[in-house]
């Protein structure tokens, strides 16, 4: 039977009979090491194992995501250029498991000593001011609407940091924690996992802390009525 007569070939012996002989080229990939990561802004940098300068990588870049990155995990990326000519890591794979990876020294533990027992601290604290001294009445409303205001502006911020938006800053979450929100930004901080691994932050936020429950029981004393204007009863001699 001559070649012009040949009958067509079957659909799938058709695709076999193109497809065997040669392999499909798979576009080049990089193998590398998570050098450092910023959990709370959703980015960080790749240390290529063969050399060369960090590669920026976004937390959208990652594929099949299940955890969160670590530093010192193994990934596997390809690399475009960004629009401002820098490169960028993409469609990046995480080849070792989070529970696998280095411990990260910087991670807060969740619900240590000083956060469990900060809220009811001040709750006596609070308790104990309107026992033995005049503390404003408005106070308790103020920690309520302050601490709510502070949970949803590092809801807010966490949620930002994720997809690449606008920040809050950390100058304006301390001044609401020190303004009586630092009941609502210690829930976010564990809750919310955010703002909970930088010890720099953190140590400012105790801070806050210390400095609003001092400024609560001065003005539950008589200095601080005094200083309102406020009448307090002599005791007696």
């Amino acid at each position: 039977m001559s070649a012009a007569r040949r009958p067509p070939l079957h659909p799938v012996a058709r695709h076999r009979r193109n497809t065997s002989p040669q392999p499909i080229p798979d576009i080049m990939r990089f193998e590398g090491i998570i050098k450092s990561w910023n959990d709370d802004r959703g980015f960080g940098f790749i240390q290529p194992t063969q050399g060369g300068q960090e590669i920026f990588v976004h937390i959208k870049a990652f594929s099949a995501l299940r955890g969160r990155p670590q530093p010192a995990q193994r990934v596997r990326f390809q690399v475009e250029v960004g629009p401002q000519g820098k490169k960028r890591a993409v469609h990046v794979e995480l080849l070792q498991a989070p529970s696998q990876a280095a411990p990260r020294t910087q991670r807060a533990a969740p619900w240590g000593a000083a956060s469990v027992l900060a809220i009811p601290f001040g709750l006596v604290v609070m308790a104990a001011g309107y026992l033995w001294g005049q503390p404003p009445r408005w106070a308790p409303w103020l920690y309520l609407g302050a601490s709510v205001v502070t949970f949803m502006a590092y809801a807010l911020d966490k949620s930002a940091a994720r997809q690449g938006a606008w920040r809050t800053s950390e100058n304006r979450l301390h001044l609401l924690a020190l303004a009586g929100g630092w009941p609502g930004a210690l829930l976010a901080q564990q809750w919310l996992r955010h703002k909970s691994s930088k010890p720099a932050f953190r140590a400012l936020f105790w801070c806050t802390v210390v400095l609003n429950i001092l400024a609560f029981i001065f003005l539950a004393s008589p200095y601080g009525q005094s200083l309102a204007g406020s009448p307090w009863p002599q005791l007696s001699r």
